[in-house]
């Protein structure tokens, strides 16, 4: 049997940071080139085979369109080449699960596609890099992995890439899933799936596009007026996300502006800045009613990739819009 060839696209992120300090916290994100980084892990004598193709090295603060379009280039033509296996991408935590749920909308669900990152620096002292790149090279090389869309592998787990969120700040486990669990346990050595492939042969749910709109997230908090929302449609948003109180609630000042952007044609979707929980239709706002969209299981961060996904797309009207919210 031979080993799986496994393309590896490097954006940077702490996976490939240098520390001023061994034991400090201070660090620049993306100092390491990818080449320099997979000599260490090949060093380790993992069975793959590790093409590498440097797309950007930055903090993942930093990655925007042109990362994300050269990101998408990249993996279509590894899905369509019987030479490549796998692909995993090395990208900064901050925002790896917008990076993989952009992907994750916009890909088929054929070969495996791993986002991997780490915590901690590369030469800091208690580093994960080295074992979660072994770990992701695990899962891109698994045939058992295709058919489950992108996935992000940290901390020993697999996460399905609608589900992951950062929720910690500075622990190596710093990644939980929501409102699944975890797709996998894996190590080095293991891989424990606990359900089949749920997505085989799925085509992308939307075209990529040839360019993202503008889309802003506005946190509401106790005291705000309407200017923030006056502010964000004074600069050409195409819509809004509320990362709201509680189930997606703002003062009603606040909604009565968002009613009013819908009615301008900005699509407005209410999702919740509290860490997890579903934001429902009509709970406490009469979202028929003022035109918003609920984003259930979806945080602000996703909610706004996916609402950019569907605008860039041609979907503006609401209904349509919750539909899109309502597919698991």
């Amino acid at each position: 049997m031979t080993d799986p060839r496994i393309l590896v696209l490097g954006t940077g992120g702490t996976i490939a940071g240098r520390a001023a300090s061994s034991t400090g916290k201070a660090y620049a994100a993306g100092e390491v080139p990818l080449d320099t980084m997979l000599g260490e892990i090949r060093a380790l004598g993992l069975e793959a085979e590790l093409l590498p193709k440097a797309v950007a090295r930055i903090g993942s603060q930093d990655i925007g369109w042109t990362e994300w379009d050269a990101l998408h280039r990249e993996i279509t033509v590894a899905q369509d080449d019987t030479g490549v296996d796998g692909i995993i991408v090395t990208h900064g935590t901050d925002t790896a699960e917008e990076t993989a749920y952009l992907l994750d909308l916009t890909l088929a669900a054929g070969k495996p596609v791993v986002l991997v990152g780490a915590m901690r620096p590369a030469d800091a002292v208690g580093s994960d890099g080295m074992r979660n790149f072994a770990n992701a090279v695990r899962v891109a090389g698994d045939p058992n992995a295709a058919g489950r869309g992108v996935m992000v592998v940290m901390g020993d787990t697999v996460f399905a890439a609608a589900d992951v969120r950062k929720a910690a700040t500075a622990s190596v486990d710093a990644f939980r899933g929501f409102p699944r669990g975890p797709l996998a346990r894996v190590t080095p050595s293991s891989l424990d799936w606990f359900a089949p492939p749920h997505r085989t042969a799925q085509p992308p749910r939307f075209a990529w596009p040839e360019a993202l709109p503008r889309v802003a997230i506005l946190t509401a908090g106790a005291g705000m007026d309407s200017k923030p929302v006056e502010a964000l449609l004074g600069i050409g948003c195409k819509g809004i996300v509320i990362a709201g109180m509680g189930q997606g609630n703002a003062p009603r000042v606040v909604l009565d502006a968002l009613e009013a952007a819908v009615d301008a044609g900005v699509p407005v979707v209410r999702s919740s800045r509290v860490d997890e929980g579903m934001v429902d239709r009509n709970v406490e706002v009469d979202d028929d009613a003022r035109g918003f969209v609920a984003a259930r299981a979806l945080g602000p961060a996703k909610a706004r990739i996916l609402l950019m996904v569907l605008i860039a797309n041609g979907v503006t009207d609401p209904a349509a819009i919750q539909a899109a919210f309502d597919q698991p």
